[in-house]
């Protein structure tokens, strides 16, 4: 699973905590089930599934639990978990309880996220995904990577100044080379492939070491002007190149 003992405790607790709310599943997705876990920086993906109907009680006391955990344990702020039910887990379209950003909200279990537990996914507790999800079609998959390069990250672009942030910079990076080789193979791929893979779609270098030095390295200060010029090298990547990919990989509709 990892071999820091920061989180390994965090998790650990996180188990017992929700036992109350007997959980069928717990699992892991993401960076730490991928091998590319990196404390401190990489968020913590999870995926419970509780027994019974997530109630108004439920909700109370997962919104108790998830702040106790955060008093506790700071990494607690990296960890975000959805709710599903062994009923709910088959609605890839439905959106379900999740815990993310201090907070809850509904969100769905998206085909990539369904692809990367059956794949590689990481059993915290009880059953495995296969035994739950239902297998995630190829062309699912590649109509939810084209979708969603498309109507979010495209439109993404235009908010100029949120590309100033480095959250931003590194989702949108990350996720288009991935999406690149999913559209391509069918292959999921990690964020330190991803890095790898950019610069030879084209990305701008510098803009590619400032996301691993981030990551892997040491997280300097930023010199001033840095972030607005690193905003627009990232903008003038990702454009153009969302354009050719959706083009390339979008069904054709008859007329």
């Amino acid at each position: 699973m990892t071999d820091d003992a920061t989180t390994t405790r965090l998790l650990d607790r996180f188990r017992t905590d929700l036992r109350p709310f007997a959980p069928v599943a717990l699992w892991a997705h993401g960076s730490l089930a991928g091998g590319d876990y990196q404390e401190g920086h990489s968020d913590l993906d999870l995926i419970a599934v509780l027994e019974g109907p997530v109630t108004l009680r439920t909700l109370r006391g997962l919104t108790r639990l998830h702040r106790r955990l955060r008093t506790a344990e700071p990494l607690a702020v990296k960890l975000h978990c959805s709710y599903l039910t062994p009923g709910s887990t088959a609605g890839a379209g439905l959106s379900h309880v999740t815990w993310a950003h201090n907070g809850l909200m509904r969100r769905p279990v998206t085909p990539v996220t369904r692809r990367e537990l059956q794949a590689f996914g990481l059993v915290l507790h009880g059953e495995p995904p296969e035994k739950l999800l239902p297998p995630v079609p190829d062309a699912e998959l590649r109509s939810f990577v084209v979708r969603d390069q498309k109507e979010f990250w495209r439109p993404a672009l235009d908010k100029a100044r949120r590309w100033e942030q480095d959250v931003w910079v590194d989702l949108g990076m990350v996720t288009f080379a991935r999406a690149t080789v999913t559209l391509q193979d069918g292959r999921l791929i990690s964020k330190r492939e991803a890095l790898e893979l950019l610069p030879d779609l084209g990305a701008p270098g510098v803009v590619v070491d400032d996301i691993r030095r981030r990551r892997y390295g040491d997280p300097a200060p930023q010199a001033d002007g840095w972030a607005a010029r690193r905003a627009g090298l990232t903008r003038s990547f990702l454009g153009p190149a969302i354009d050719g990919l959706v083009a390339a990989h979008e069904p054709v509709t008859g007329g």
